[in-house]
């Protein structure tokens, strides 16, 4: 292991790395009402623009886990935040729909290797009792981004406009891949434990690590609850407005609440976790699930804004403590040298879940004529899978794994 000094260091690179990479995610959400404007675009297009990242970045979440397992954890982190930089920047540039199309596509190809390879990067270079705790940092800063995205893209989008907006993103993007370069530095045993990783390692892990129940039940639980996730954060906007007859000022007030929950419930499910007892996270987490699926049909059943909006706190909470857990289990049980591509694997299924729930929420909306009971109890039914998925987790193969270490 490294210095406490040093893994702060990497910690609060893969922090700053994470942040940038989720305001360029979030800042095209705002940004493509301008696009749409001066592209002249229709809401079918619009829609195939939003979409298009989330295809590239579920698609290179087993490339990229599988190529940090391979050539290192570093050289893919600054690969993958240089790339999406570059492509980044050139959003700003585009001249029609599908150049944007391409271009967001190879973005999503490019931030869609960070995270299983800042993933390696925490298991090699933190102790097994504070890995929770330093995923929950890293992703925190998702939450702290999604809180601050809305009033900073307002205030870019008006004064400098989308296209200059994108280039200064790319800008920030570069420079903080030479951070990367000149800053993260893994000392000579573990860069030993990599080239060793290149040279040695058998070549049927990746077939060995798809067929262990271990995998596959994260894969599921991973889909599940993201389904859950990205169905909220997509949709409740639009059914707070429809339904509820909320204006967008009261709207994005009555969210900043859950957006909240979200940064605490992160923090709290790394301090919780990397403080369970050794095979009774997963009892916690099927619990949580339990909680959730409750919770969200007393949501659907509020009787007002106020007690939905309390219901929805509390969910969040929840969702957060799950979402940290399934990467937590990934660093936790097995060895470094295949954390890249287990988390490339698992995290498939969450991203899969992004690009999928959103489009099956809007055919059910329209087949029941803009009735949400059937999309609401969908997502029930998703928290009662993935509490099955986690109490069912076969921790075996996992520690052939890591007999191999």
């Amino acid at each position: 292991m490294i210095s406490a000094k040093q893994r702060n260091l990497i910690l609060f690179l893969l922090f700053i790395g994470w942040a940038i990479g989720n305001f360029d995610r979030y800042f095209i959400n705002y940004a493509v009402l301008s696009i749409t404007e001066d592209l002249q675009l229709s809401p079918t297009s619009t829609g195939m623009i939003l979409s298009s990242f989330f295809a590239g970045y579920a698609l290179m979440q087993i490339p990229g886990g599988w190529l940090a397992d391979r050539f290192g954890s570093r050289r893919v982190l600054m690969v993958s935040v240089l790339m999406w930089s570059i492509f980044t920047a050139m959003t700003g540039a585009v001249w029609s729909l599908a150049s944007m199309i391409a271009i967001r596509f190879l973005f999503g190809i490019g931030e869609g290797g960070f995270q299983p390879s800042s993933s390696k990067l925490i298991s090699q270079t933190f102790p097994n009792d504070k890995r929770a705790w330093a995923m929950s940092i890293m992703l925190s800063s998702g939450g702290i981004v999604s809180l601050i995205v809305p009033l900073l893209s307002a205030y870019m989008l008006t004064t400098i406009g989308w296209r200059v907006s994108f280039l200064i993103l790319g800008a920030i993007g570069v420079v903080i891949t030479v951070l990367y370069f000149i800053f993260i530095k893994l000392p000579a045993h573990l860069q030993d434990e990599e080239r060793i990783s290149v040279g040695e390692k058998p070549q049927g892990i990746f077939k060995q690590l798809m067929k262990t129940p271990l995998m596959l039940n994260l894969f599921i639980a991973y889909y599940s609850i993201y389904a859950i996730n990205w169905g909220l954060a997509t949709w409740l906007p639009t059914y707070l407005v429809n339904v509820r007859g909320l204006d967008l000022i009261s709207l994005g007030w009555a969210q900043t609440v859950p957006g909240l929950a979200m940064i605490v419930g992160i923090y709290l499910a790394g301090y919780i976790i990397d403080r369970l007892p050794l095979g009774k996270e997963k009892v916690v987490g099927a619990i949580a699930c339990v909680v959730v699926s409750i919770l969200l049909y007393l949501m659907f059943h509020a009787p007002s804004v106020t007690i939905f909006v309390a219901y929805q706190t509390i969910v969040i909470l929840f969702i957060s403590f799950v979402i940290l857990l399934l990467p937590a289990i990934i660093l936790k049980r097995l060895p470094s040298s295949v954390v890249g591509t287990s988390m490339g694997i698992a995290n498939t299924g969450g991203q899969l879940a992004g690009f999928i729930t959103p489009l099956a929420i809007g055919f059910i909306v329209q087949t029941f004529n803009g009735s949400y009971n059937a999309a609401f109890w969908m997502l029930i039914i998703f928290a009662v899978i993935c509490m099955i998925s986690l109490l069912t987790l076969n921790y075996r193969k996992g520690e052939l794994l890591q007999g191999q270490q």
